[in-house]
């Protein structure tokens, strides 16, 4: 772990929207978007769910074996929101707890899956490449909706995909996991390129249109999580 969620806790005490946005700008310059990671064994899902009226947030992180995709180990954290929702600004409202979900966990995994842009984000540090940055490990951005840039007309084949462009910039793909249903945006987080990210994703993808790392991670973060759970083994 780069830094710890104590310490990230100290940093961002009474952050504000307008010292956020520069720190992105200013931490965009420590993502790695080329390919340094090992063959991963094991992939986690990261998502963030929300109670007592938004109020307090729950972080998931469920590891999954990477060839058969069954759940190893998972996290829960929960701590008091402190940062406002501002679109483009995600990752200050839930870095925090999945960082304490992070350091919970008994296992390191090898590349980590969010439910979030990478380096599909206007300032180039959604929440996976920030995250990425933080933990220093392998991260991609699979977001079900698109926050900036433009694409064409996406193939109807499963694992077909057209680029997603910024300002001269490929920042993504937008990709169909399944035909008959509306494409992911995919992109980099940190530690992995474009094709690595899209390949990383199909893999983890079965016959739904979320990949299973997801599927996991917003079951346990969401008001359906103690079904979920019920599923772990060992629980």
């Amino acid at each position: 772990m780069a830094i710890s969620a104590e310490t990230l806790q100290q940093q961002w005490a009474d952050m504000t929207p307008a010292r956020a946005r520069a720190l992105q700008i200013e931490t965009a310059g420590q993502v790695i978007r080329h390919d340094d990671l090992p063959p991963p064994r094991t992939v986690a899902g990261v998502d963030v769910g929300f109670e007592q009226g938004n109020t307090v947030a729950r972080a998931a992180v469920v590891v999954l074996d990477y060839a058969t995709l069954e759940p190893l180990e998972h996290a829960l954290a929960r701590l008091p929101v402190s940062f406002p929702y501002v679109p483009g600004l995600l990752s200050f409202r839930e870095c925090p707890v999945i960082l304490h979900a992070l350091q919970a966990l008994p296992v390191t995994p090898d590349v980590l899956l969010c439910d979030g842009q990478g380096i599909a984000h206007p300032r180039r540090l959604g929440i996976a490449s920030h995250l990425g940055v933080l933990t220093g490990l392998p991260t991609v951005g699979v977001g079900k909706s698109r926050l900036t840039g433009r694409h064409g007309e996406v193939p109807e084949g499963r694992g077909d995909w057209t680029p997603l462009r910024d300002r001269g910039d490929t920042i993504g793909a937008v990709l169909r996991t399944r035909e008959g249903t509306k494409p992911l945006f995919v992109s980099p987080g940190h530690r992995v390129c474009l094709q690595t990210a899209v390949a990383l994703v199909m893999h983890c993808t079965t016959r739904y249109r979320l990949p299973e790392t997801t599927r996991w991670a917003d079951g346990i973060a969401s008001n359906r999580g103690q079904r979920w759970l019920s599923r772990l083994p060992g629980v």
